[in-house]
């Protein structure tokens, strides 16, 4: 059933569909446009579809909101959404920030926000919802909170302005790190700091894992010193030293000073090997352990959920010590076989001796041709005395393959593959509602 009001953080996520039931994405924000004197008009919304980036749909295409799904009409746009500076993000921008009641009475954060049709079927900002700050006896109960309209408020859109990004984080708390890096990066770039700068350090690891490393950089050098370091300290060391090594020499330093000792060491380790090396391509973090480890143990340890998937598909069993650089490497297990046989029997008994490793200088060539030759996840990584120093996954003979920018929305929409089927693309200066307001000069909202 269609509304003629609902709050947009119920729409984070909603599916968005054609008349015929194609799903076409899902809602990630609303866009609205300032306007002098009136609460700010809807101009439509960000949607994301197939091959993470997202697209504008036009409020006037939008024929149904319901509680579950939006249906849109006409041929959609699917050229990639570049916010412009006369507009606002809902959800992004709005949502979560600190405001002030325009009679001096006193301050609040902007919870939610609804969305009204007027006769005319224009959608307008219409109420927003509001926390306000305990007082008193209160403090330990449930905050005070209350609606408003516009016209009530003062808010401050400036970077310095008050925003907090709880409210963001909330709306995206289910996403996996590869779509939120992919929304933070559609974010303008003061507002993704603002984010990245308030996300868990666990999260913000996985998110940076999941970006472009130019992205990455920028990011970390907006984060204070301790901040950075310990955001590092939960990324795979890989991807640490893959990431530190762009930065400035002094700021590198500092950064590793501040890390937890033993990561700072495998960061350190990784930094000495060429990136077109083994040494370069490896993590310091695989599964080892010694060949009297049952695999019932064995089990237990690759069940964690903090173990990355592609390194608990092999387990790598060496002599003592257990931590890298080991003593002598033995051989590999992969998962499958340890499902195989019964949870007493130990590892060393199923141990495959035939997997050769490589060694720390070998080209990335070499590596690559023999995960394909042996239909290997993941490969041993040796140095001279045929200690484990590493494994190289597939993922990260991926990462290092494909073109840098692989990551970028703008080479993403290269791909007319990804396209939602059936559903055509606008030409240009078609896809918008004509006249009002909210046309854009040119037409079409997408690329330049």
């Amino acid at each position: 059933m269609s509304v003629s009001k609902v709050f947009v953080a119920r729409l984070a996520n909603c599916g968005v569909f054609d008349p015929d039931g194609l799903r076409i994405g899902k809602v990630r924000d609303v866009i609205v446009v300032f306007r002098a004197a009136h609460a700010p008009r809807v101009n439509g919304l960000a949607v994301e579809v197939p091959g993470k980036r997202q697209i504008f749909i036009p409020i006037k295409q939008i024929t149904s909101i319901g509680s579950a799904q939006i249906i849109a009409d006409g041929v959609v746009d699917l050229r990639r959404f570049e916010q412009r500076g006369e507009e606002v993000r809902l959800i992004g921008e709005i949502i979560g920030r600190r405001v002030t009641f325009a009679d001096g009475s006193g301050a609040g954060t902007i919870d939610d926000v609804s969305i009204e049709q007027d006769d005319a079927d224009d959608w307008n900002v219409g109420q927003l919802f509001l926390r306000l700050p305990r007082k008193g006896a209160s403090f330990f109960g449930k905050a005070p909170s209350r609606y408003a309209t516009w016209d009530e408020l003062e808010i401050d859109l400036s970077v310095e302005g008050d925003h907090s990004a709880t409210a963001f984080l909330t709306a995206h708390s289910e996403m996996r790190p590869s779509d939120l890096a992919t929304t933070l990066l559609e974010l303008p770039r003061d507002r993704m700091y603002e984010v990245a700068a308030e996300l868990p350090d666990e999260r913000l690891a996985d998110v940076l894992e999941e970006m472009y490393e130019e992205d990455q950089v920028a990011i970390i050098e907006h984060l204070d010193d301790q901040h950075a370091a310990d955001v590092l300290d939960r990324m795979q060391p890989d991807d640490a030293a893959d990431l530190v090594a762009r930065l400035d020499a002094e700021r590198t330093e500092q950064l590793l000073e501040l890390m937890e000792p033993e990561e700072a060491e495998d960061v350190r380790m990784l930094l000495e090997f060429a990136p077109n090396t083994a040494g370069g391509l490896m993590t310091t973090d695989p599964v080892i352990v010694s060949q009297d480890t049952t695999i019932a143990e064995v089990l237990a340890i690759i069940r964690e959920k903090e173990l990355p998937a592609a390194l608990a598909t092999t387990v790598f069993v060496t002599m003592s010590p257990y931590e890298p650089p080991t003593g002598r490497f033995l051989g590999i297990v992969h998962f499958q076989r340890l499902l195989r046989h019964p949870p007493h029997e130990t590892i060393g008994t199923i141990l495959d001796r035939s997997s050769e490793p490589v060694r720390t200088e070998t080209p990335d060539a070499e590596v690559s041709r023999v995960l394909a030759s042996y239909d290997l996840m993941a490969l041993a990584v040796v140095d001279e005395e045929h200690r484990l120093v590493g494994a190289i996954t597939v993922d990260d003979v991926l990462d290092h393959i494909l073109p840098a920018d692989w990551r970028s929305p703008n080479r993403q929409q290269k791909n007319p593959a990804q396209a939602p089927r059936l559903i055509g693309r606008a030409p240009r200066g078609g896809s918008h509602a004509a006249g009002g307001p909210h046309q854009r000069e040119g037409g079409a909202h997408g690329g330049h």
